[in-house]
């Protein structure tokens, strides 16, 4: 009788089963096989595709952007301990005066032209009486000195007759004499009256784009939207601050990316130059070595005084 297994089993005893972690495959086409069969459940992890291919990063939230502007702006006073108002002057008429003629030109020539305006014309009363001529040869280095000449007699007239030729410390006020806007008046108010306010310059209003803080060009608007991000006692440190950084590190053509203790926090890092050893060389005023833009600075400032007109 045959057994169950059929013919030729009897002389050929059937295997004993192994257990699956005994079986070993015979030859080595048969273990290619089984690698084939069963692929691995750990693929290679540079070939996994990603779970999203074309992913983009998330959008900034606007909590993250008021915690990064914080940041920058905790990262400048560090920097720029020592930020004041680069225009020279002794009082809050002197501090007017001075940022009305700063329009289209440095700081630098307000400085190097003011000692001799205001030895001339020392008050408002003294400057209303100025005769126009001579005023605009005093004043010719810093340029337009036609237009800033009747600003410079009407808001001194102004002041005589409205305000008792003292300098109003009203924002409203200040707004109302001529050739001067909010951004002469948040001068004034905030570093002769310690009343705060943001200045938005050109240096400001750039660097505040490329932080991506606000989108606006116009400067009220950029204004109202940097203000809601900080409190109100930061706003005149910070505007000195942020100049600072657009005067020295952070220029309008070739900023110094590579030389930015704050580049980490900047989305716009690399419009300028990345190489450490090019970017510093692109650093102006004290942090590259040279003079400052005030003939007196104050005792804390770690550059060296501007020269005087003429003196180089």
């Amino acid at each position: 009788m045959g057994s169950e297994g059929g013919p030729g089993t009897a002389t050929e005893p059937r295997p004993k089963p192994t257990s699956k972690s005994q079986a070993k495959p015979t030859s080595k086409s048969q273990a290619n096989d089984k690698s084939r069969a069963k692929p691995s459940t750990k693929p290679n992890a540079k070939a996994k595709p990603s779970t999203k291919p074309n992913a983009k990063a998330k959008p900034e939230s606007h909590l993250a952007m008021v915690r990064r502007a914080r940041r920058i702006n905790r990262e400048l006073a560090e920097l720029y301990p020592y930020a004041h108002p680069e225009l020279d002057f002794r009082n809050a008429f002197e501090l007017l005066v001075a940022t009305v003629l700063s329009a289209q030109t440095t700081d630098l020539r307000v400085n190097q032209t003011t000692p001799a305006l205001f030895a001339a014309y020392p008050t408002p009363e003294d400057m209303a009486a100025a005769v126009p001529e001579e005023m605009e040869e005093i004043i010719r280095p810093t340029g337009f000195f036609r237009a800033k000449t009747k600003s410079l007699l009407g808001l001194s007239a102004a002041l005589r007759d409205n305000f008792d030729g003292e300098v109003p410390g009203r924002l409203e006020d200040l707004v109302t004499l001529p050739g001067v806007g909010r951004k002469t008046a948040n001068v004034v108010l905030g570093n002769a009256f310690g009343v705060p306010g943001i200045t938005v310059d050109t240096h400001f209003g750039r660097l505040v784009r490329r932080w991506k803080w606000t989108e606006q060009e116009d400067p009220v608007k950029v204004e109202a939207e940097v203000a809601a991000i900080f409190p109100k006692s930061e706003w005149t440190m910070l505007s000195h601050r942020v100049v600072f950084h657009g005067r020295r590190i952070c220029h309008a053509r070739k900023p110094a990316c590579g030389a930015c203790p704050i580049a980490p926090l900047c989305p716009s890092y690399g419009e300028g130059e990345t190489d450490p050893e090019k970017a510093r060389k692109l650093l102006k005023y004290e942090l590259g070595g040279r003079p400052g833009q005030r003939l007196s600075p104050p005792p804390e400032y770690p550059g060296a005084p501007a020269p005087a007109l003429g003196a180089g």
